[in-house]
């Protein structure tokens, strides 16, 4: 009789502590103004892309792509009623495509346009 024995292989996961999701929230803060790939963010802390996306989802509650957007849009938030540049401007320095990706993805996370809060 011949038995087969299996190797048992530990896997190391790698998950995502508190010090590691810090780092992460602090790149994209620092990073908000430009173009934030899956790629890029996982590279921070040395994840793959999709496995990234899982453990930072199951940790935040929502995608990064959603978490990176509703940064945005807070910091826009915070620029309308400080500052008096232009809503097209401060939706590139935000990180925002153009003024109405602004209004769109603001009134869908605030329930208000950008010129209503202003």
């Amino acid at each position: 009789m011949l038995t087969t024995i299996t190797p048992t292989v530990e896997v190391n996961y790698k998950c995502l502590t508190h010090s590691r999701l810090q780092q992460v929230v602090d790149y994209i803060q620092t990073h908000l103004d430009q173009e934030l790939s899956l790629a890029e963010l996982a590279e921070v802390i040395n994840v793959s892309p999709t496995y990234f996306a899982g453990l930072f989802k199951q940790k935040m509650g929502i995608s990064p792509h959603q978490y990176v957007i509703k940064q945005r849009v807070e910091r826009a938030k915070v620029m309308l009623k400080k500052t008096d540049y232009g809503i097209s401007d401060i939706a590139l320095q935000v990180g925002f495509s153009s003024h109405s990706h602004l209004t769109q993805q603001f009134k869908r996370i605030t329930g208000m346009t950008p010129k209503q809060i202003r």
